[in-house]
Order: structure tokens, then C-alpha cells, then sequence
């Protein structure tokens, strides 16, 4: 099979899979799910093929061409980022799809869950190999539309519903600015194609408005990557099946905004401006949603916060110029297996559970899940940044390549996280899963089936070895892990690093070891610095002037001149000329007589 035809494999097998399921397979929920799975497994052995292989020509389609003025092709863009991200989602697909198996077995909508997730992998394809801005942006509306399918899949509760609904519109805000974004960098380098954008930047002279434009398009990332202050809609997408939030949160639609950054990262690297907001949005989103997770008790909404946060440091990475770019993919790849791992891993013990979701509802899982509990606790090792896991190699690169370039306020942000991580995920591991059981449903906990353990021994095999050369090699060109390294550059930001990791660890056990409910109350922090309630008072507040101006204009404007004049008016003529409609001879006579006297006068006059 050639370079061209696995390419076009790879993107539309899942869609054609959903296809069939939707149009015929929606009765055969078991068939549903093995096809989902098996198209699954081969786009993954095909984008193994695609990243071993040595290149090669794909061929684009027009779809709109007006000559020299405007041309879209759906084309492909096959370059190492393209190949490197490509394997991260389709591995973490494919894991996903085999935990689903086990998980959603008995979920009276199975089909069509499985119709969603192929859809999704169609998706988020279409972003990785896009080669311009309109497919690229076509694919990023088709992924809002597929994660509004899953987070709302359980659309029978009301709080799934909301929030697929949230989700959805608080990304259409941000998709605006990204499609103002990629019009404005159109009209500055007459091109919507990112090779030729790249080359075209150089020459751009508006620096004004080229600062503008890409912040624009990082609008966009604002929107998917969830970040401040379009951050509200993640945490509530914990609403849906939790291998939903594994495919979301771990290397897909959340990562598709740094992907994206990554992918004209030259752009970035043009406007001193805009990388400075991007770099300090990013550094504020990593520390705020970091202190969140230190007060909430929902297992998946600690993740989901924890989530937010090491985005913010992939965010923040892409505006830190020489090498930040780097350092947030070289994280976005490591962080893509420790949370998918995380969150899976909450999915077994949520199901477990019998989907009791409260740490403080849990306590004593280590010994009824034993293997659950291992690979939980090597993910957390990972994202906590213990030393010799991936999460430390990726997160020690994007400290060292902000203090390098001075980026001061981002390196203290994330020196704050680097404290604040270990602290929240241990208070998580020791409530959940150390001390006592405190209900039944923990107590009655067993470990979860093959069906779903095996992807979290392969992801915990990823979590800890992923950033060393001979596994990051095929997708990266990043070699970081390795112990001279780590001699060699070890500083102020290995020191800082390790001793927020030690204190956030300690202070983590000293205060929640053996504790029955939580010592520390933050309403602050717990009621998510009130962010969503001004969302709603903003709204409500909106909605009511809007209502009271639209009424003003209705009453006044509206029913009188509108509707009530016209209506009159035709009223009064109809009355009017109803007088010259009596049916009779004489005043007919009458009428006609008095008309040619006027029109007489008329002449004459």
C-alpha cells in the first residue's frame, strides 16, 4: 500500500464505519462495537506504517478554486508533527476503544456510542493532516460536533445534556476568533496553506495586524484547549461515559489547540506581542486550575482540573520563542499516556464502585485492586513529575526553556504547578485508595476485567518510558531522557522542581492520612474562584437587557409603526373607498360628473 492510499485509509475508514453503524448496524450494538474497534486497531497499524515509512506524495482534491484569488484543496500535510501526532491519537483511540468494550457492555446506546468514538477518530485525523487553514477548520467544527455527541451521550440526564450544550457553545466563541484569525492571516500572506504561509510571514509589514490576527487564531486553542477564561466547559464534559474523558482530555480534543499552535508556530514566532499573551494565558490557566483541583472530591473533576492545567503548560510552552515549541509537543506526547492512564484507571474504579465518583465515598481500593491501583499510581508518579518518569523529562524541558529565555513570569507559574501537582494527586491516591473502605460500594470493590486492565498496564508501560529515546524516537526528535542529561543540566530548575515535588508530596500525606472527610476547606477554590456563577450572572444579566430593549422596540416601535399603521391605514382606505362601492345608478352618475368637472378645472387651471 502506498504513501497516498494509507493516508486516505487512515482518514476515512472511521468515518465509513459510522457511517455503517449509523445507517445499519444501530441493532447490533456487540457487531457495532468490534467494527469501531477493528477500524480503530488498523488505523493505528497504518500510521505505525505511515511513521516508519520514508514520505511520499498524497494527492489533494479541489474543492473551491477561483484561480489566483482563492483555491482549497483537502490535501494532506505528512511532515514529522503530522506523523508524531497521528500515533499518539490513534494508540490512545484504539486503548480507549478496547477499555469501552468492557465498560459500556451493557449501555442501551452502545451503537451509537461507538458511532460517535469512530467519528471522532475521523475528526481529529482530519486536523493532524490538514495542510491548510480552511480543512484544518472544517475537521475543528466536525470534532466539536463529535465531542458534543459523547460528553452527551447519557442525554436522557439533565446534566449530561447541559453539559454537551456548554461544551459546545463555549467553543463556538472561541471558534469565531479563530475563523476571523485565519481570514486576517489570509488577507496579510494571500494564502490559507501553512508551507506557504510560513514563507509569505517574513515580508508581512502590519506588524499591528499580524499581532492581531494570531491571537486570533489562538483563540481557537482557547476554545479546545480550554483555556482562561473559556475554560468552564471541561470539567463539566465529566458528564459523560469516562473513556469519553480519557479520548477528550488525554491526546485528542483538548490537545488539538497546541497541535494546532505548533503547526504555525512560525506565526507565533513573528509577533513578539502575541507569544508574550500566549505564553503568560497559558501560565495562568496551569496555576489557577491547579489550585481548583486541591478542593474538589469528584475523582474525574480532579483529573479534569489537573488536565487544564498541564495544558496551560503546553500553551505556555508555544509562546516561549526558540525551542518552546518543542518542549509543549514533547509534553503534549508524554502527557497524552499518564492521563489517558489516569483517567481509565478512574473509569475502573468509578465502575468499580458501582459509579460512585467521590474519593471521600472510597478509601481501602489498593488492596481490592491491586493492579488498578499500581498502574493509578505510576500515572500519578508521571504527571507529578517524579524523577525518571516521562512527565519529568517533558516538564523539566518546559522550565528549562523558559528560564533560559527569560520568560520569568511563566517559569514562576510553573514552579507554583510543580508544587501544587504532587500536592492534589496525592491527596487523591490517599483518600481513594488508602485507609478504610467508607461505604459499601467501596467495599464490595473488586478488580475491574482484562478487557479494561490491559490498556492500563500498556499506557503505564507508556507513562514511565515514553520520553526515552528508543520509544520517543519514531515520534519525536526530542531525545531528552537521560541521565547525563540530567547531570549535566541540573540547576536552579531541578532543585526548584524536585523540592515542590518532596513538599507537595509530604504535606499531601501528613494531612489526609487516615482522614475520614477534608481537613482543608477553600470555598474558593472548591466553587471554581466563582467563575461560572459569573458566567450565569453575566448571561442572566445580558439576557434581561437584551429582553428589556427588544421589548421597548416590540411595544413601541414595533406593534405600533409595523403592525398597528399598516393595518389601519388599509383599514381606513377600505373604508374609504367603500363609499364609491354602494351599487347605485345615480350616484355612480353623480361620482362620474363631479370627476369630469375636476379634471376640467384641472386643464384649465
Amino acid at each position: 500500500m502506498d504513501v497516498n492510499t494509507t493516508a486516505w485509509t487512515v482518514l476515512l475508514l472511521p468515518l465509513i464505519v459510522a457511517a455503517l453503524i449509523v445507517v445499519g448496524l444501530k441493532r447490533s450494538p456487540g457487531l457495532s462495537s468490534l467494527l469501531s474497534t477493528g477500524s480503530a486497531l488498523i488505523t493505528f497499524i497504518l500510521c505505525v506504517i505511515l511513521a516508519g515509512g520514508e514520505g511520499g506524495d498524497v494527492k489533494a482534491f479541489p474543492w473551491i478554486d477561483m484561480g489566483d484569488l482563492f483555491r482549497v484543496e483537502i490535501g494532506f500535510q505528512l511532515d514529522e508533527l503530522s506523523r508524531g501526532m497521528m500515533l499518539i491519537v490513534t494508540s490512545i483511540g484504539l486503548l480507549v476503544h478496547i477499555f469501552s468494550l468492557a465498560y459500556m457492555k451493557d449501555d442501551k446506546g452502545k451503537a451509537r456510542y461507538f458511532a460517535g468514538l469512530s467519528l471522532f477518530m475521523f475528526s481529529m485525523t482530519g486536523i493532524v493532516l490538514a495542510n491548510n487553514f480552511v480543512m484544518m477548520f472544517i475537521f475543528w467544527e466536525l470534532v466539536g460536533v463529535s465531542s458534543y455527541i459523547l460528553i452527551g451521550h447519557w442525554f436522557h440526564k439533565e446534566s449530561a445534556a447541559d453539559a454537551a450544550k456548554k461544551a459546545f457553545l463555549t467553543n463556538k466563541i472561541g471558534d469565531f476568533g479563530f475563523m476571523i484569525g485565519i481570514l486576517l492571516v489570509w488577507v496579510l500572506t494571500g494564502s490559507i496553506y501553512f508551507e506557504e504561509i510560513k514563507e509569505a510571514v517574513g515580508g508581512v509589514t502590519n506588524m499591528v495586524l499580524l499581532n492581531i490576527a494570531v491571537l486570533c487564531v489562538f483563540c481557537g486553542a482557547i476554545g479546545k484547549s480550554a483555556q482562561l477564561p473559556l475554560h468552564v466547559w471541561l470539567p463539566d464534559a465529566m458528564e459523560g461515559p469516562t473513556p469519553v474523558s480519557a479520548l477528550i482530555h488525554a491526546a485528542t480534543m483538548v490537545a488539538a489547540g497546541v497541535f494546532m499552535l505548533a503547526r504555525v508556530v512560525f506565526l507565533i514566532e513573528a509577533t513578539e506581542i502575541a507569544a508574550q499573551w500566549i505564553s503568560w494565558i497559558g501560565a495562568a490557566t496551569a496555576v489557577v486550575a491547579a489550585l481548583m483541583a486541591l478542593q474538589q472530591n469528584d475523582i474525574k473533576r480532579i483529573l479534569a482540573y489537573s488536565t487544564l492545567s498541564q495544558l496551560g503548560y503546553m500553551v505556555m510552552a508555544q509562546g516561549i520563542a526558540h525551542g518552546g515549541s518543542d518542549a509543549g509537543m514533547f509534553h503534549l506526547y508524554t502527557h497524552a499516556f499518564f492521563k489517558a492512564l489516569l483517567f481509565l484507571g478512574s473509569g475502573a474504579v468509578i465502575y468499580a464502585c458501582h459509579h460512585e465518583q467521590d474519593i471521600w465515598k472510597m478509601g481501602g481500593l489498593r488492596k481490592k485492586m491491586p493492579i488498578t491501583f499500581v498502574t493509578f499510581a505510576l500515572g500519578t508518579a508521571a504527571l507529578i513529575a517524579v524523577p525518571f518518569t516521562s512527565g519529568f523529562w517533558s516538564k523539566e524541558m518546559i522550565l528549562e526553556t523558559a528560564y533560559h529565555e527569560g520568560a520569568m513570569f511563566p517559569y514562576v507559574c510553573g514552579i507554583i504547578v510543580a508544587f501544587l501537582t504532587p500536592f492534589y494527586m496525592t491527596r487523591l491516591v490517599i483518600v481513594a485508595f488508602f485507609g478504610k473502605n467508607r461505604t459499601k460500594d467501596a467495599d464490595h470493590a473488586k478488580e475491574v476485567g482484562p478487557l479494561m486492565w490491559a490498556p492500563l498496564a500498556i499506557l503505564a508501560v507508556m507513562a514511565i518510558f515514553s520520553a526515552y529515546k528508543p520509544v520517543s524516537g519514531p515520534l519525536l526528535a526530542t531525545g531528552y531522557g537521560s541521565l547525563s542529561h540530567l547531570v549535566e543540566h541540573f540547576g536552579l530548575t531541578a532543585i526548584l522542581s524536585l523540592t515542590g515535588l518532596a513538599v507537595g508530596v509530604i504535606g499531601a500525606i501528613f494531612l489526609y492520612k487516615g482522614r475520614d472527610s477534608d481537613p482543608i476547606s477553600i470555598p474558593l477554590f472548591a466553587n471554581r474562584f466563582y467563575i461560572d456563577e459569573l458566567y450565569i450572572g453575566l448571561v442572566r444579566i445580558f439576557q434581561d437587557a437584551v429582553a428589556a430593549v427588544l421589548d421597548i422596540v416590540d411595544r413601541f416601535i414595533i406593534d405600533p409603526l409595523v403592525v398597528r399603521l399598516p393595518a389601519l391605514a388599509a383599514m381606513g382606505a377600505g373604508s374609504f373607498l367603500r363609499v364609491f362601492q354602494i351599487g347605485n345608478v345615480q350616484s355612480y352618475a353623480l361620482f362620474f360628473g363631479i370627476a369630469v368637472i375636476a379634471l376640467i378645472l384641472f386643464l384649465i387651471l
